[in-house]
């Protein structure tokens, strides 16, 4: 996995992954220490990678695209820009995040993967524009890309790219695109609903 959480983030084997909700208002000293306490209350052993969100994550979505799966968690209580003004950035105090996790049935190369991030933003952005969001994203946006480990054998094939017009990363784009939408349309109609 390659992921920017606040547990497990980086790149390297992880053997779970889990998004968890907080309060608007949380504060912790060591949130990776938090997110440990809550895997070991799960069962969880091994690396894994952990996601907080102040969105409800009852509300999660879900879109497919010929082998990838993509999960998203969408929270826009103060989507940002991400090149910002420094007082714009000192102002920021409503919750907001937008968690991604992005499961893709092959091998990729660690640079593959890293290109990934740069798919996934991308979609998730342009999700973000085409709903008239006033923002890139949230300034706690996670996101976890899986894929299988390598396997040892000669024969088995890594894939090389993950950009948006690469095979895989095309795939990429339109699932999280998909399912950012589908999240973003349900965040505004929950916060946001037609007046008569």
């Amino acid at each position: 996995m390659i992921s920017t959480a606040v547990a497990g983030g980086g790149l390297g084997e992880r053997r779970w992954w889990l998004n968890t909700q907080v309060d608007r208002i949380y504060h912790h000293p060591d949130p990776a220490a938090h997110v440990g306490e809550i895997a070991a209350a799960l069962s969880l052993t091994g690396p894994g990678v952990g996601m907080l969100t102040a969105a409800d994550v009852r509300y999660w979505t879900r879109a497919d695209d010929d082998g990838v799966i993509v999960a998203a968690t969408v929270g826009l209580g103060l989507p940002v820009f991400a090149a910002a003004a420094a007082q714009e950035i000192a102002a920021e105090t409503r919750p907001g995040t937008i968690n991604l996790l992005v499961i893709v049935p092959v091998a990729l190369s660690d640079a593959a993967l890293v290109n990934t991030v740069i798919t996934a933003t991308e979609a998730k952005t342009q999700a973000l524009f085409e709903a008239g969001i006033p923002g890139t994203g949230t300034s706690s946006d996670a996101l976890c890309i899986a894929c299988p480990i390598p396997s040892a054998s000669a024969d088995a094939g890594v894939e090389e790219f993950g950009g948006p017009r690469s095979i895989w990363g095309a795939r990429i784009a339109r699932a999280v695109h998909s399912a950012v939408a589908a999240g973003t349309a349900g965040w505004l109609d929950r916060n946001h609903p037609a007046s008569d």
